[in-house]
C-alpha cells in the first residue's frame, strides 16, 4: 500500500509499504477514506525531534473497517469509523475515570502511521466508533477534525472549565486552538479571545464563536487580554501551542483562581515554580483524552451543529503529502487534507 514516510527533517515521500494486518485479537484493519497533518507532525518534519531511520507518519484518520480481530466487538466491516490519536483498551482504571489517552496500555498511533491506503488500529474497541451510518461527502472533513483537533480543543475547553459567564482566552490560532474557540462557544463562554496575528485565522475565530482579537504576544499579549478583562485576566483560558512564550503568555493571562488548559504538546517549556505559587491558578491539560468526547462531537458533526472541518484550507490528494507538509511548514495552510 502506498504511505507516507519521513525518511529525514523535510523530506517526505509517499511509497509502498507492507499492508497492515491484524496482530492481535482486538485489533481492526480499516481503508482509510481521509487524513491529514498535524502541527505536532511538524516537530520531526523540522528535525525538532529526531529521526533516527524512516517512519510512516500520521495519526489523525477516518475510514471504513476491512477487518476485525476475534475480540472485537463495538464494531464490524463496512462500518465507517472515526479514530482517536491514542490507541486505548477503554478498560483499565485510567481510561474508566475519563484518560483513555493515558491507558496503561496505549500506542500512540504515531508509531503506526494513519497517512496511508490501510491502517491497523490496536485495541479497537477503545479506539474506534462508528457512525450512524455512512456519512455524506462533505461531512467527511469535519468527522477527520474529531480524530484529533476537534477533540483536542475541546478538552483544552473543558480542562479551563469554560462555561456559561465565562472569559475565555484562547493563546494559539492552529487547528487546535481555533476549534477551542468553537469548543468554548459551544460549551457557553459569554466572552471568548482569540489571540491570532492571522487575517484568515482571525475571521475563522470569530465564524467559530471570538467576540474579541488580541493581535499581541507575549507580555503585550498577557496586557492586552487583562485590559479587556478588566486587569483581572480570563477565567478559562487555552494554551494551543507548547512553546514558552505561549505558556507563559497564557498562565499570565489568567486570574486568580482561574483555569488553564494546556493541550499544546509541549516543546522545552521551563515554568518557575514561583511564578505558578503566586498565580494560584489551575492547571489541567497534557494528551487529550478525545475518545472520551468522541460520541458527543461525532452527534454534532452528524446533525450540522458544528463544522470544525473548516479548520482544513488546503485539500491534497495522498501522493502529494510532501506538498501538504511543506504549505504547513510555511504556514501557507492552516491544516491540511489528504484524500486517500
Amino acid at each position: 500500500m502506498r504511505a507516507a514516510v519521513l525518511h529525514a527533517p523535510g523530506d517526505v515521500r509517499v511509497e509502498e509499504i507492507g499492508d497492515p494486518r491484524i496482530t492481535a485479537p482486538t485489533d481492526a484493519v480499516i481503508r482509510v477514506s481521509a487524513a491529514c497533518v498535524c502541527g505536532s507532525d511538524l516537530w520531526p518534519y523540522r528535525g525538532t525531534e529526531p529521526v533516527q531511520a524512516p517512519m510512516p507518519m500520521g495519526h489523525e484518520y477516518v475510514g471504513v473497517v476491512e477487518e476485525v480481530g476475534s475480540d472485537v466487538r463495538t464494531v464490524r466491516p463496512g462500518q465507517f469509523v472515526v479514530g482517536t490519536f491514542v490507541a486505548a483498551d477503554g478498560t483499565c482504571e485510567i481510561c474508566r475515570s475519563g484518560y483513555p489517552s493515558s491507558c496503561v496500555n496505549r500506542v500512540f498511533m504515531a508509531q503506526v502511521g494513519t497517512q496511508s491506503e490501510r491502517a491497523r488500529i490496536p485495541h479497537a474497541d477503545g479506539t474506534l466508533v462508528a457512525t450512524p451510518g455512512t456519512p455524506e461527502e462533505d461531512l467527511i472533513p469535519h468527522l477527520l477534525a474529531a480524530s484529533d483537533v476537534l477533540g483536542t480543543g475541546w478538552f483544552g475547553a473543558v480542562a479551563a472549565e469554560a462555561g456559561p459567564g465565562k472569559t475565555v482566552a484562547v493563546v494559539g490560532d492552529g487547528a487546535v486552538g481555533l476549534l477551542a474557540v468553537l469548543a468554548a462557544r459551544q460549551l457557553g463562554a459569554e466572552r471568548i479571545i482569540a489571540v491570532s496575528r492571522h487575517e484568515s485565522r482571525q475571521e475563522l475565530a470569530r465564524e467559530f464563536g471570538a467576540t474579541d482579537v488580541v493581535t499581541e504576544r507575549g507580555d503585550e499579549g498577557v496586557a492586552a487580554i487583562k485590559e479587556l478583562t478588566g486587569g483581572l485576566g480570563a477565567h478559562s483560558v487555552v494554551e494551543a501551542v507548547g512553546t514558552q512564550q505561549s505558556m507563559q503568555q497564557a498562565i499570565r493571562s489568567t486570574r486568580p483562581g482561574g483555569h488553564l488548559g494546556f493541550v499544546g504538546v509541549n516543546h522545552d517549556v521551563t515554568l518557575s515554580g514561583e511564578e505558578l505559587f503566586f498565580s494560584q491558578i489551575h492547571l489541567h491539560g497534557g494528551p487529550a483524552p478525545v475518545r472520551r468526547f468522541l460520541p458527543e462531537l461525532i452527534d454534532l458533526i452528524w446533525q450540522r451543529k458544528i463544522h470544525p472541518g473548516k479548520v482544513f484550507d488546503l485539500t491534497l490528494p495522498l501522493d502529494r503529502a510532501a506538498e501538504a507538509y511543506r504549505a504547513m511548514d510555511e504556514r501557507r495552510a492552516i491544516k491540511a487534507l489528504l484524500r486517500v
